[in-house]
């Protein structure tokens, strides 16, 4: 970049461990976004691989910020070694001059170095990320009859801030079983704990019986939707069901439910942002699938 592009700033990165470094950030995307990412300080912080690219003004404004870090999720039954990009902004004055263009190909220089085998990212902008290699994946939902609850209903809510319930959740995200061999997160515990916190109608309770977290939705009367299951040992739809108290007439799984004991229709989900891979171009889903909103980034 020449000297003008960048009159007034400097670049750094790895800056998540210096507290200013992190509130320029949360300042950053509060300002871009309207999201505040600073209740994560309180759910275990930052995820520890990540690794923020950024430049900064001489009173320390954050500029321009793109965030790299571990990703692995599971492809057609086969463990992705992976890097995840997030937080990616640039401050209106600081547009036009290359600012984020340059932290994109630090970061994806960063992520093979690594080793990353593949990168993936959410977007509005699917135009944006093409010209570094990236492509859209389709995204599909299942719908279907709910299956008659199987089991005894014992569960409890959670919640995250509560120290004993974010233990508990921390060792589970910990140990947890992908959702599905199609498409799923491996490990992202930071990423499903700030999840929590950013929609309010989203619910976390824990099967006694099962060792389960769930995360569900109940957008209207007899209607279910699964988000995401944090477990050693999937427990099949109608054993969640029956734990949760619910009587349900049609449920909706935010993820392909092989491992659920149930199956619905896939449906293009329309969630308003694109998931996005680089790497792996001879590889496609085996089945529609979308990954867990509990693992958006």
């Amino acid at each position: 970049m020449t000297a003008t592009e960048t009159t007034g700033l400097r670049f750094r990165q790895d800056y998540f461990s210096d507290p200013a470094g992190w509130a320029a950030l949360v300042s950053l995307l509060d300002d871009t976004f309207g999201i505040d990412i600073d209740p994560l300080r309180e759910l275990g912080g930052a995820d520890p691989t990540s690794m923020p690219f950024g430049w900064f003004t001489e009173g320390g404004v954050l500029a321009a910020n793109l965030s790299a870090f571990a990703m692995p999720f599971v492809l057609n039954g086969r463990l992705v070694n992976a890097a995840g990009l997030q937080s990616g902004a640039v401050r209106p004055p600081w547009r036009g001059r290359g600012l984020y263009r340059d932290v994109t190909h630090k970061a994806l220089g960063w992520c093979e170095a690594q080793g990353f085998e593949a990168v993936i990212l959410y977007t509005d902008k699917p135009d944006l990320y093409a010209p570094y290699g990236f492509r859209s994946l389709p995204l599909h939902k299942y719908a279907g009859p709910a299956p008659a609850p199987a089991g005894s209903a014992a569960s409890r809510p959670l919640q995250p801030r509560d120290a004993g319930d974010l233990s508990l959740l921390q060792d589970l995200l910990a140990n947890r079983k992908p959702i599905s061999e199609t498409l799923a997160v491996a490990s992202s515990p930071a990423m499903f704990l700030i999840n929590t916190q950013f929609d309010p109608t989203i619910r976390l309770s824990y099967l006694e019986e099962g060792k389960a977290a769930i995360a569900w939705k109940m957008p209207a009367a007899g209607h279910f939707v699964l988000l995401d299951v944090i477990a050693t040992e999937m427990p099949p739809l109608a054993a969640i069901l029956a734990g949760l108290g619910i009587e349900a007439t049609t449920v909706e799984t935010l993820f392909h439910p092989d491992r659920l004991g149930w199956s619905g229709k896939a449906l293009p989900y329309e969630g308003g942002t694109r998931l996005m891979l680089r790497g792996m171009e001879e590889v496609s889903l085996d089945h529609p699938a979308m990954l867990s909103p509990m693992a958006d980034f």
